[in-house]
């Protein structure tokens, strides 16, 4: 095993989880590299300092939190 394919290409790697949702990434010989994850987000970064991540497509809300529980009733006394 040598990483020389690494350094005089592109690397690429897949990977199947086998319930329907696999995940790959590569990286290329000017630094940038390419996430491909399991869940639907990417995450791409030039290699220059610009990256951009996007979320997944499953559009199950985001964990904004259920509102806290209905203040404590006024005690009357």
């Amino acid at each position: 095993m040598s990483d020389r394919g690494y350094s005089q290409g592109n690397h690429y790697c897949s990977r199947d989880y086998g319930n329907g949702s696999n995940a790959y990434h590569y990286s290329n010989t000017n630094g940038s590299y390419y996430y491909s994850n399991p869940n639907g987000s990417t995450y791409y970064n030039s290699g220059s300092g610009n990256s951009t991540y996007t979320a997944p497509s499953s559009g199950s809300g985001g964990s904004g939190g259920s509102s806290g529980g209905s203040g404590g009733g006024k005690s009357s006394k």
